[in-house]
Order: structure tokens, then C-alpha cells, then sequence
């Protein structure tokens, strides 16, 4: 089975990606943490990711594919993977499509993880982050002990700039902005599953395994195939 997990800041992308794979036995890619291995390694990608990193700037889309590329790759596909935010836009997209076709396998589904903009900004304007060791509480979800100070250090609690809640609207806005088309190509495609991100953690690991087991039917060789 080869999934995308696709949803805006604080749907839960993360956290499920983790749970699918442990479930279902499959690797899974989140950019972020491949672009930082690469640039741990002292790749040549791994450097040009670092160049545009270290200015603030987006990691240019032909940079972002060979680094996938090259993870897909070093894993092979034909037993299934997971991955964590990727494709964020069309071209990203058609460029997976490409690559798992000269590899002999094609998507299986992209899955949506769909959540309020109102939740979205309930859970990540709660969020506080320790100045000193980086642990993450949050108001209403996991308040710390004492006010404003970390169980594990006791060093003082703050909300990150990007957690504010006009930041928070605004990444919200810009993501559905720039992946509506994303999901429109999965959509065109009989690719796309929806997934309600409301609820636990528990609940909506169960509505995306109910989505997967009502549309997919296993082949023998541990491929999937679209039911009806």
C-alpha cells in the first residue's frame, strides 16, 4: 500500500502517518526529518536544501523531488510506503505519479486529513514550548504542572511566534490555498480519501483504516486494488 497523508498544520498528519506505519508495517517519509538527515550526512542535496534553509526561503520543488526520489528509492516502493505532507503541490504530485510509474507501481491513495480552521487555531494557539529543553505543553490538551513552567526542567514556558493565533489563521489560509489544486488532482484521479480530524487520536486512526478497508481489497502479493 503506498499512501500520502495530506492536511493543514495540527490536523494530526504526524501522528497518524506514525500509527498507519506501525500498523501496516510501512516505512514512512516526512520531508522535514529527510531534509535534516541529508543535511546531517553532508550530502550534496542535503547542502543545497541547508543553502535555502539557513535564508528562510522554500526548498525549491526540483531539490524536494530527488530528495524524495532518492528515499523512495533506497527503500523500494513495491512493498508500500507512507508519506508525511508530500506532495504539497500539482507538479510535486505529477512527479511522484512519474517516478512510481518507471518503477513499475502507482499511488494507492492520498488521504486528507480534514480539520476546521476554528480547531485548527484551538489547537496550535494553545501550544507553549520550553525555553530551555524544547518540550511542548498545551492549555486546554496538556497544561503544564505549574503555570507557565516545564515539568521536566522547570525552565520557563513561552508561546513560539508562529503559534500566535493570527499566524496560525494565516499558515491555515496559505496551505489550503496551495494544496485545494493537490487535492482536486487526487480527487480527478479516484485517488483522494477525506477523513473527518475531528475526535482522538484513536478515533480517527479508526476512520482512516475503516476508509481504507471499504475502498481497497488486498491482491495476494500484498498490492491493493480499488473495490468495485
Amino acid at each position: 500500500m503506498r499512501l500520502v497523508f495530506l492536511g493543514p498544520p495540527g490536523a494530526g498528519k504526524g501522528t497518524q502517518v506514525k500509527i498507519l506505519s506501525r500498523i501496516l508495517g510501512l516505512p514512512s517519509m516526512s520531508t522535514g526529518d529527510v531534509f535534516r538527515a541529508e543535511i546531517a550526512s553532508g550530502s550534496e542535496l542535503g547542502r543545497l536544501a541547508q543553502s535555502y534553509m539557513e535564508r528562510g526561503e522554500l526548498v525549491p520543488d526540483d531539490i524536494v523531488i530527488k530528495i524524495v526520489e532518492k528515499w523512495l528509492k533506497e527503500r523500494g516502493v513495491r512493498n508500500g510506503f507512507i508519506l508525511d505532507g508530500y506532495p504539497r503541490n500539482v507538479r510535486q504530485a505529477r512527479e511522484l505519479d512519474e517516478l512510481l510509474k518507471d518503477l513499475g507501481v502507482e499511488l494507492t491513495a492520498a488521504i486528507y486529513i480534514d480539520v476546521p480552521e476554528d480547531e485548527i487555531v484551538r489547537r496550535l494557539s494553545g501550544r507553549l514550548t520550553c525555553k530551555s529543553c524544547g518540550a511542548v505543553y498545551h492549555i486546554a490538551f496538556n497544561p503544564p504542572k505549574e503555570d507557565l513552567k516545564c515539568n521536566l526542567c522547570g525552565s520557563e514556558l513561552y508561546q513560539r511566534e508562529d503559534d500566535r493565533e493570527d499566524v496560525v489563521r494565516r499558515r491555515f489560509h496559505v496551505y489550503m490555498e496551495n494544496t485545494r489544486p493537490v487535492l482536486d488532482y487526487y480527487r480527478k484521479a479516484g485517488k483522494l480519501l477525506i477523513v473527518n480530524g475531528l475526535g482522538g487520536i484513536e478515533e480517527v486512526s479508526e476512520r482512516i483504516l475503516k476508509e481504507l478497508r471499504g475502498r481497497f481489497a488486498k491482491f495476494s502479493d500484498g498490492s491493493f486494488r480499488a473495490n468495485g
